[in-house]
């Protein structure tokens, strides 16, 4: 039976990580069908979709740091239990709209409760399931920012409004994350035109997938 894989898509608040996922989705879903899973952390299911909305209503200003790093694991381990490991148990491809490296340069950096911490506490949470490939959409924090400001006003949550200082500490992480983790992790210049960040990203899965991923003069097994 082919194995499924997990493959993440991070980025700092702007960088247009989800637009790149719809796009891909868009291209892929003819011909995967149904070997192809999309979801979101967090979210994903009843039960984690309803911690997202605990997590940002920008109502719970009183929310503990320690809290949200907690709120974010429960949900993660939902996800996995309910929707992630059972996709890839089948042998689907999973794309899933943020993962661990999320909480560890959000709330280990940018809340700065320590990245080594959160990290420890989503092992307990994941049981050490790993992304196979994890799309990095590296864009500036001010520029990114300016993005929200612009084109989603209707979306902002908790994390959006935070300072610029805030921002600064979790591109630093994401930059990181993808120096420790270079094989896991492939950075693509979210600055660029919609149409060249797909392009790339593409080019980078059918690199690392090719299972799953169209060739020339061929078709997936």
């Amino acid at each position: 039976m082919l194995t499924g894989k997990l493959v993440t898509f991070e980025g700092p608040d702007g960088a247009g990580k989800t637009s790149a996922l719809n796009a891909i989705v868009a291209q892929l879903q003819p011909q995967l069908g149904d070997r192809l899973v999309v979801t979101r952390e967090p979210g994903g299911n009843q039960i984690s979709e309803a911690i997202r909305n605990i997590i940002l209503d920008r109502n719970n200003t009183a929310m503990d740091d320690r809290t949200e790093a907690l709120l974010y694991a429960a949900a993660r381990r939902q996800h996995i239990v309910q929707t992630i490991q059972p996709a890839l148990d089948r042998g689907q491809l999973v794309l899933c709209d943020r993962y661990l490296d999320s909480s560890v340069a959000y709330q280990g950096a940018g809340r700065e409760i320590g990245e080594q911490a959160v990290y420890d506490m989503n092992q307990f949470a994941t049981k050490g399931l790993t992304a196979d490939l994890t799309l990095y959409f590296d864009v500036d924090a001010a520029v990114g920012l300016n993005r929200i400001q612009q084109h989603r006003q209707n979306e902002i949550n908790r994390l959006d409004v935070e300072a610029l200082s805030f921002h600064h500490r979790v591109q630093a992480a994401y930059l990181q994350l993808l120096a420790d983790h270079p094989e896991r992790i492939k950075r693509i210049d979210a600055s660029q035109p919609l149409e060249e960040v797909v392009t790339q990203a593409i080019q980078i899965m059918t690199t690392k997938l090719p299972t799953y991923m169209a060739t020339e003069g061929g078709e997936r097994e």
